[in-house]
């Protein structure tokens, strides 16, 4: 299809990014050859050529990257280039929040406001920021600078937060936490001289700062971290790395699923589906040619425990969806990675690189004459997307837009073939099962660990006002208060006024709880859900009032619109809270709870998908104890 696009042309600049791609345009590409033109957005490796939509999220970010914009005519360019229609690439360029068609400053930081960097002074940031350059988005300075809200950056053991962007030849794209005015200014100045932000005044955090728990004896999904480097493959071998593959090739697919099944794996992104069904469920889909997605674009408000994975064990990822792509027949596999989190992404993309020259990854995997490889696409600031569908969809090029189900993935996913999707934490779990000496019997023993009904060890994700915040590994059963002891408990000997279980999507919970254990059926028996493995404290002096409302402001922001109960659902719900904290309601406070909870239920019983189907958790179960809330 040729589009012939009016308009103006596209810099030499913005033609480079986008041909550093897709390759240029003079060589003929057909989408079939995409191993040399790839520029970091998506891991080296051609496949048989399926058409070039999918690559215009790739595009997209180059074109951001290079020119700090997706301009009319770089966006033109695009269209020609992937035969996209203009009206969709708008769409999907305006959809995703890390895009902007708007001319904005080439260095921007991106402040986060949410939750738990607001229990650490992400307010008083912002407010120092507005007035040292002006209003968020405004730009400052000399124009080359501009500072933004954000919601949840996944860094929030570290809060506050701050995400740095400057667009370039070299684009720098930094996370900062903790961070303060001064070093978000010191490091938009940094960037802009085109330096990456060093000590002081601000600091690149490690991932293992994230772990306290970091060389325990104990510990098993995060017994590397702190360890292993996490740059080398030599090191990661050294240290029980590939085992778990090496099993599974050895047993066969179908054995190696039976472990995971026997090993009672279910998911850790908050669904809690049996691993195992799922992988034999796509092994026996007659449809060619099956897809395995690790969803790794954790964007819950509270969640930071994939992130620290990517970021200190990324070979441990790369490994486990090789073997989902064993077990399951698969050809290809994508790691969809939120956009947020450079450090991951350079990791995993030096992870794949490492894995394929040493013959892990490619045409003949470890001489099994199996071929199977990767890539990392990079999401673009769109909570939806952790929704498995809209992941799809994003990956192809589209507007994260969840679709119907039925067809379940297994049966019409990734392209619209089977297709099996898990997340960071879920194919951590897998290497446990299958690499312990020669892996047959895996699954019993790691059915040992926790309980009846929740197997295996589980990562928490303890933020708030808590005095050690961090990724947690803990036996499922553990209970919510020896959590917390873990962390060190409140500071200051204040008191525990609430907690978040399970991130904006979860449910709070008030001191009473703090016996509960913590599994998928003793939170279930509470009225409360383990979801993402977000615990978030709030102590006796926190602002409950504004947690609630910025609850409902982010999943508002979110909402991808597709649908009536949600699109209008959340807004609604924002404005009632907005009255009840202003004093300006119209009803009386009994009668705008219970709107709030028709408002809830009509979401609940008629979104599409689950972000609209637990936009009211949280705020209706605090509602449910007023002593948690104070209006």
């Amino acid at each position: 299809m040729d589009l012939h696009v009016i308009g103006p042309l596209a810099l030499p600049a913005e033609r480079a990014a986008v041909d550093a791609v897709i390759g240029p345009a003079e060589s003929g590409w057909s989408g079939g050859d995409r191993n040399s033109r790839l520029d970091g957005h998506v891991a080296r490796g051609g496949h048989a050529a399926r058409g070039r939509r999918d690559l215009l999220l790739p595009a997209l970010h180059a074109l951001q990257d290079r020119v700090g914009q997706i301009t009319q005519p770089g966006l033109n360019y695009v269209c020609k280039r992937l035969s996209v229609p203009p009206a969709e690439a708008y769409g999907v360029a305006t959809f995703y929040a890390l895009f902007t068609t708007q001319p904005r400053a080439s260095a921007a930081a991106h402040v986060c406001d949410d939750i738990a960097c607001r229990l650490a002074g992400a307010e008083g940031v912002c407010d120092d920021l507005a007035r040292a350059l002006g209003p968020a988005g405004t730009p400052a300075r000399d124009g080359s600078m501009t500072w933004l809200r954000s919601p949840c950056l996944g860094r929030c053991e570290l809060a506050p937060a701050a995400l740095l962007t400057v667009a370039g030849e070299t684009p720098i794209r930094v996370e900062l936490a903790p961070i303060d005015a001064v070093g978000i200014i010191g490091a938009l100045e940094a960037g802009l001289a085109g330096k990456a932000p060093a000590d002081p005044p601000t600091r690149l955090a490690t991932a293992y700062e994230s772990v306290p728990q970091a060389g325990s004896p104990d510990l098993r999904l995060l017994a590397r971290i702190g360890i292993v480097d996490p740059t080398s493959l030599d090191d990661y071998r050294a240290h029980g790395g590939y085992r778990a593959l090496a099993n599974a090739m050895a047993m066969g697919a179908e054995a190696a699923t039976r472990e995971v099944t026997d090993a009672r794996l279910v998911g850790r992104g908050g669904a809690a589906f049996p691993t195992g069904r799922k992988w034999a469920a796509v092994a026996t889909q007659p449809a060619q040619p099956h897809y395995v997605v690790c969803n790794a674009d954790e964007s819950e408000p509270g969640t930071f425990k994939d992130r620290v994975l990517l970021e200190a064990d990324p070979f441990a990822v790369v490994e486990a969806i090789t073997i989902e792509g064993f077990a399951t027949g698969a050809s290809r596999g994508y790691i969809y990675l939120r956009g947020e989190y450079p450090l991951a992404e350079t990791r995993l993309l030096g992870a794949i690189a490492a894995a394929r020259d040493a013959g892990l990854l490619g045409d003949d995997v470890a001489g099994s004459g199996w071929a199977f490889d990767i890539e990392l696409r990079r999401g673009a600031g769109a909570y939806i997307c952790g929704e498995e569908t809209a992941l799809f969809e994003s990956i192809e090029g589209k507007r994260g837009e969840p679709r119907n189900k039925p067809p379940f993935p297994v049966e019409v996913g990734l392209f619209g073939k089977p297709t099996a999707v898990n997340n960071v934490e879920t194919l951590v779990n897998v290497l446990l099962i299958l690499g312990d000496a020669d892996g047959v019997g895996g699954g019993a023993r790691y059915a040992a660990i926790g309980t009846e009904g929740s197997t295996g060890p589980k990562l928490f994700c303890l933020s708030g006002n808590v005095a050690r915040p961090g990724v947690y590994e803990v036996p499922f059963g553990t209970t919510l208060r020896e959590l917390l002891d873990l962390g060190g408990g409140v500071p200051g000997g204040k008191g525990i006024r609430a907690i978040l279980l399970g991130g904006a999507a979860g449910v709070f919970v008030g001191p009473a709880a703090l016996d509960v254990p913590l599994t998928f059926e003793g939170t279930r028996a509470i009225g409360a859900t383990l979801g993402s493995g977000v615990v978030m404290v709030f102590d006796e002096t926190a602002d409950m009032v504004g947690a609630l409302r910025r609850i409902a402001a982010f999943f508002r922001d979110e909402s991808c619109g597709q649908c009536v109960p949600c699109r209008v659902g959340t807004v609604r719900q924002e404005e009632l809270l907005a009255r009840l904290a202003d004093g300006t309601q119209v009803r009386s406070r009994d009668e705008e709870l219970v709107l709030l909870a028709d408002v809830g239920r009509a979401m609940r019983d008629a979104s599409i998908c689950g972000l609209g189907q637990t936009a009211s958790s949280a705020i209706e179960s605090a509602f449910r104890q007023p002593e948690l809330v104070g209006l």
